[in-house]
């Protein structure tokens, strides 16, 4: 599903990330996790196609399910992202001038999709994860572990084959967190996503199918 590899990423002249090498399997739920600055969410933006990695040769390659990622232009790469990709981020970003509905429907209004499919596709997810109730509320009518779970129908509105994932849980109460975690592997056995989190929460870390641990720019185990 992911191959990744000779990742490397400068900021200025301080280096990130010193050739990552990475293999993600379909349908598998993968933990990153260290200290902070060890390069976690820059690897995870780099896999999730909203960064770059530098150019170190043909040795740098980035494939996900099949497509040559540092091969596609701009426009090319925002249509992959759009059609294939999922994020849930820690602070949920959410519009605040749209309600639950409108907010999960974005990104299928961006792919082009019908208005009427997509609504209906829409209603179905926050059902699904029991917010039939709120679909109507804007986000600052909503709770927290709410909001999250509106960020994740937004994720999962165009079908995506992976679900990137940065400290989602990072800003939810124990309950909330607890919660959300068990929701992933039931959206995986679900709908057959491949997962990606960055987190500093060692429960969810631990119930992934593997758990990678960077330091200083690396994956050491």
């Amino acid at each position: 599903m992911i191959h990744a590899k000779n990742i490397h990423k400068f900021y200025d002249k301080l280096e990130v990330l010193k050739g990552v090498d990475l293999h993600i399997q379909k349908g598998e739920i993968v933990s990153i996790v260290g200290a902070s600055g060890a390069g976690k969410t820059t690897l995870l933006h780099i896999l999730g196609t909203l960064d770059k990695p530098e150019k170190s040769g043909s040795e740098t390659s980035l494939t996900i399910n099949g497509e040559n990622i540092l091969k596609l232009n701009d426009k090319s790469l925002s249509k992959f992202r759009n059609l294939n990709l999922g994020f849930i981020f820690q602070f949920h970003q959410l519009l605040p001038e749209f309600t639950a509905l409108e907010n999960v429907c974005i990104p299928a209004y961006i792919a082009g999709k019908k208005p009427s499919e997509t609504e209906a596709e829409a209603k179905k997810l926050l059902d699904y994860l029991g917010l039939s109730h709120r679909i109507n509320h804007k986000p600052n009518e909503l709770s927290g572990g709410e909001q999250q779970r509106v960020a994740v129908a937004r994720a999962l509105i165009n079908k995506p084959d992976v679900i990137f994932a940065d400290e989602p849980s990072g800003n939810l109460d124990t309950h909330s967190a607890e919660n959300l975690h068990q929701l992933f592997f039931q959206l995986r056995d679900e709908f057959g996503q491949t997962f990606v989190i960055v987190t500093h929460n060692e429960e969810l870390a631990n119930m992934a199918d593997r758990k990678l641990i960077m330091s200083d720019g690396q994956i050491i185990s």
